[in-house]
């Protein structure tokens, strides 16, 4: 956008945190401390850009994108759990970030993550324990991270789901969120190891044992 002048990466931040776009129902009460916040609600998508355009424009078009997008998916899930539309987008979100683009790797996840949050007792706590939430906080790599850090986003000190989305989340994540995998209440944990094709392998574990185990076979 800034190479075809059609507006500034500062122009679309400013924009998008001025609060001027709060007809979308969907933003009503999203804010981040005293700013507004679109994260996760700019839709992924190719847009077709004209010299016309502006940042109002543009991020209208996400937002009306991500409208649509939302329309085709049933929340009764989540919200028998007591999850609203937003805590989906956080959660879809995170999924993101920790699953593949297998749609039942995501509904795979998404369901280990509800067992986290929604367990007040053991193994979990209530702890989503995703690296993904403080990688995107400090926006790099967390392995010489302190995880003794009171943050919202360090979800293996903090119960419950970090303030805000990490990242703009795909349909399939969202539809992950919305219907996580059945049969799979009792798998807490899960790892994901490269394999000799070059791609990724998942592994999904009932307990704490079995998980470092997972763990100690394929370091």
């Amino acid at each position: 956008l800034e190479e075809n002048r059609i507006c500034t990466a500062q122009d679309l931040s400013a924009y998008a945190a001025n609060g001027a776009l709060k007809d979308y129902w969907f933003l009503e009460n999203v804010t981040r401390g005293d700013k507004y916040c679109l994260e996760g609600f700019l839709f992924p998508k190719t847009y077709a850009v004209s010299s016309t355009d502006t940042a109002d424009s543009l991020i209208r078009a996400m937002l009306s994108q991500y409208q649509t997008e939302v329309a085709t998916l049933d929340y009764s899930y989540p919200t028998s759990k007591n999850f609203n539309s937003y805590q989906t987008l956080i959660l879809a979100s995170i999924i993101e970030k920790e699953a593949s683009d297998d749609a039942d790797i995501r509904a795979k996840v998404s369901a280990v993550f509800y067992n986290r949050l929604l367990n007040t007792g053991a193994p979990t706590y209530g702890l989503l324990g995703s690296d993904a939430t403080t990688a995107y906080e400090i926006g790099g790599d967390p392995d010489n991270y302190d995880w003794t850090t009171d943050s919202a986003y360090n979800t293996r000190r903090h119960a419950g789901l970090p303030p805000t989305p990490i990242c703009s989340p795909s349909i399939g994540s969202l539809q992950a969120a919305c219907n996580p995998a059945p049969d799979f209440d009792d798998y807490y944990f899960f790892s994901f190891w490269p394999n000799d094709q070059g791609t990724i392998d998942y592994f999904f574990d009932k307990t704490y044992d079995e998980h470092q185990a997972t763990v100690a076979a394929h370091s």
